[in-house]
C-alpha cells in the first residue's frame, strides 16, 4: 500500500490484504477501519469498498520494487491470518517475504492460533528466517495474553509483542522466547484511558527478561500532545535486525519458481529480474 508509514516502529506498510472483522475489545476503535470507511463508493478508491476483506494480488510484488532495505509492516490495513483469505495466499506472501529479503518484515495478527498452526506447516519454510518477524496483539488477559502463548510454541525465530491499545493492567507475562515488545494507548476520538502504572509494569518486566522495549504512545484525543516520553526518556529499542543476505542462487530459484506458480502471484520473479538487470 504504501513505501513510507507515519507509525514510529516501522518504515513502510504493505498491504496485500485489506479490510478485517472485530474479534475482540482492541478492534473496538481500529483505525484501519475507520480510515477505509471514509472512502466508501469513493469510485476508484482503494478503499472504495471501504473495510470490506479483500485481497489485493496487484500489490503482491511491492516489496520487490523496493530496492532499498526497509522495516516493512505486513497488512497495517487488515490481518494476514484472518480466516476468510487463504491458505495458498497467505504462502505466496511468505515467499515473497522470502525473495525480497533485504527487508524486514513485522507480521502481526490476532488471530494467534491459525498463525500458530500454519507456521508448524505449510509456512514452516518462513518461520524461522531472522528477516520475518511474527507477532500478535495483546490488549487485555480475556483475550489478549492467550495469544502470547500460542506465539510462543510455534516455530519462529523472532517473536514480538505489540501491546496496543493496552486496556489493562496485563500481570506477568510470559516473555521467554519473546524478542520485543511494543506498548502502546489508544489514540484519537473516544480513546480508552491506559494508566502510567500498566505501562511501567510491562516495561520492568522487559528489563528483567533482557527484551527490548518500545514505547509508541500514551494516546488519547490529542496523541502529539501527551508524545512518547517515559519519565523524560523515549524507549525506541529493536531486536538485532538480520544482515542484508541475499539468498543463495539456486534456493532463490526455487522460491522465484514457486512464487510464480502460485495461484495469485503477478509475476514477482519477472519484477525481481527486471530490478535487478
Amino acid at each position: 500500500m504504501s513505501g513510507r508509514s507515519s507509525i514510529e516502529w516501522t518504515d513502510a506498510t504493505w498491504n496485500p490484504v485489506r479490510g478485517c472483522t472485530k474479534i475482540s475489545a482492541g478492534c473496538a476503535h481500529c483505525y484501519a477501519e475507520v480510515f477505509a470507511e471514509r472512502f466508501r463508493g469513493v469510485k476508484g478508491h482503494p478503499y472504495e469498498k471501504g473495510f470490506d476483506l479483500r485481497l489485493v494480488p496487484e500489490r503482491l510484488a511491492d516489496p520487490l520494487r523496493w530496492r532499498k532495505p526497509r522495516m516493512i509492516f505486513v497488512n497495517s490495513m487488515s490481518d494476514l491470518f484472518h480466516d476468510d483469505v487463504p491458505t495458498d495466499y497467505i504462502r505466496t506472501v511468505a515467499l515473497v517475504m522470502m525473495l525480497a529479503r533485504w527487508h524486514t518484515y513485522q507480521v502481526l495478527t490476532k488471530r494467534s492460533a491459525r498463525l500458530r498452526d500454519l507456521l508448524c506447516g505449510e509456512l514452516q519454510f518462513a518461520a524461522t528466517e531472522p528477516h520475518i518477524w511474527w507477532g500478535v496483539s495483546v490488549e487485555n488477559r480475556k483475550q489478549g495474553v492467550p495469544r502470547v502463548g500460542d506465539l510462543r510454541t510455534a516455530p519462529a525465530r523472532v517473536r514480538f509483542l505489540s501491546v496496543e491499545p493496552l486496556l489493562e493492567d496485563l500481570g506477568t507475562l510470559e516473555l521467554d522466547k519473546i524478542s520485543w515488545v511494543i506498548v502502546g494507548g489508544e489514540s484519537g476520538s473516544g480513546a480508552r484511558p491506559m494508566k502510567r502504572e500498566w505501562v511501567l509494569a510491562i516495561r520492568d518486566q522487559c528489563r528483567r527478561a533482557g527484551v527490548p522495549f518500545f514505547f509508541k504512545q500514551w494516546g488519547g484525543v490529542r496523541k502529539s500532545a501527551a508524545g512518547r516520553e517515559i519519565d523524560g526518556r523515549t524507549y525506541s529499542e529493536y531486536p538485532e535486525r538480520a544482515a542484508d543476505r541475499a539468498l543463495p542462487h539456486d534456493q532463490w530459484l526455487t522460491y522465484a519458481r514457486l512464487t510464480e506458480e502460485a495461484p495469485w502471484s503477478v509475476g514477482a520473479r519477472s519484477v525481481f529480474l527486471r530490478s535487478a538487470e
